[in-house]
């Protein structure tokens, strides 16, 4: 039986062969940030050539395609994209994404409009029902962050927390944006359309890590028993 780590290397295998396959050579391809996606952009540096270069989502992920080579433009050079790739902390039927848990849910949602396909690759354990078991990362403005948390509670009984850096308590977290993140957990997003649009209009809300309103066009997701593909 195939491990996760196993697993989310053979479904960015498997996503670097529908790449170059479907994709022709020339293009700009837009690449976005997560454990899966590391695994994504090492399988596809052997083909960098195919590529005209690469748009980034993330400072991380910026500095491992560099260090592969990959020319990455700014989002401001190029007018849109071909493709997007990256994964998803859940996914539902209706390849509906959440996202976030890396910290770079902004600028995913930015690279992710500017394409004409997105193409999540993910194991199966990120497939769910109802979004919301993972918690919802928003990308607040600091000003904001406790006027937005009392909102949270209040409106939708969401439990809210601050991130922090990883195994520092006491330093809270800041995105590339210099922004803050507010994790909601307790929430069942039954209408996630209407529920990331109803976050937008929060004055200091920057983004929310609700994929709803340009989901996913193609998962490639694994399993203990293979890869499968599925087209929205």
């Amino acid at each position: 039986m195939m491990s996760q780590d196993e697993q989310k290397a053979l479904v960015a295998k498997e996503a670097v062969s529908l790449i170059l396959k479907e994709i022709s050579a020339g293009q700009i391809l837009g690449i976005g940030t997560g454990s899966t996606v590391n695994l994504f952009i090492d399988a596809l540096a052997p083909h960098l050539n195919h590529f005209k270069g690469v748009i980034s989502s993330s400072e991380a992920s910026t500095t491992r395609l560099q260090g592969h080579g990959f020319h990455v433009f700014d989002a401001n050079e190029v007018n849109g994209l071909i493709a997007y790739v990256d994964g998803a902390d859940e996914i539902n039927p209706q390849g509906q994404m959440m996202k976030g848990g890396g910290g770079a849910l902004t600028r995913e949602k930015i690279v992710a409009s500017m394409s004409k396909q997105f193409i999540c690759i993910c194991d199966a354990t990120k497939q769910v029902d109802t979004l919301g078991k993972f918690p919802l990362p928003i990308e607040v403005i600091p000003l904001s962050s406790a006027y937005i948390q009392g909102l949270l509670e209040q409106r939708w009984g969401g439990k809210v927390s601050l991130r922090k850096v990883k195994n520092q308590a006491s330093e809270i977290f800041v995105t590339d944006n210099g922004a803050w993140i507010l994790d909601v957990s307790g929430l069942s997003i039954e209408h996630p359309k209407e529920f990331e649009m109803e976050l937008n209009q929060i004055p200091g809300v920057i983004c929310n890590g609700i994929f709803a309103l340009n989901p996913a066009s193609t998962l490639i997701v694994s399993s203990t028993v293979g890869v499968k593909r599925i087209d929205y």
